[in-house]
């Protein structure tokens, strides 16, 4: 199986652990606004194994992060997390993790 263009993998840093099960969007920005790529969850190593096509376009993308069903009940600030992002290569894979915590959010571009 080959590696999508866009992989991402979320950490539950309050936790310490992998965040299982998050659901995760991928989109794209056209000239109509935003068009969905692909739909995936987290495995139970926070990463999701195939979101979207081997290849992609430059342009502008975006993953959509459903952070109010993963921590449930527990009291959070962020119930989405949308992470916007350019493609400026697309011979490049890119890879955009996401550090969770009920009350902080951080990304990067990873590798």
């Amino acid at each position: 199986m080959s590696r999508s263009a866009i992989t991402t993998h979320v950490l539950d840093t309050a936790g310490g652990h992998p965040a299982r099960g998050v659901a995760v969007r991928l989109e794209a920005r056209g000239d109509d606004g935003w068009r969905e790529l692909a739909v995936g969850r987290t495995d139970d190593d926070g990463r999701v194994g195939s979101l979207g096509p081997e290849r992609v376009e430059a342009g502008d993308y975006r993953l959509i992060f459903d952070a109010a069903a993963y921590f449930g009940e527990r009291d959070r600030f962020f119930p989405e997390v949308t992470v916007t992002f350019t493609v400026t290569d697309p011979r490049q894979h890119h890879h955009v993790p996401l550090l969770l915590s009920p009350f902080a959010i951080s990304t990067y571009r990873g590798s």
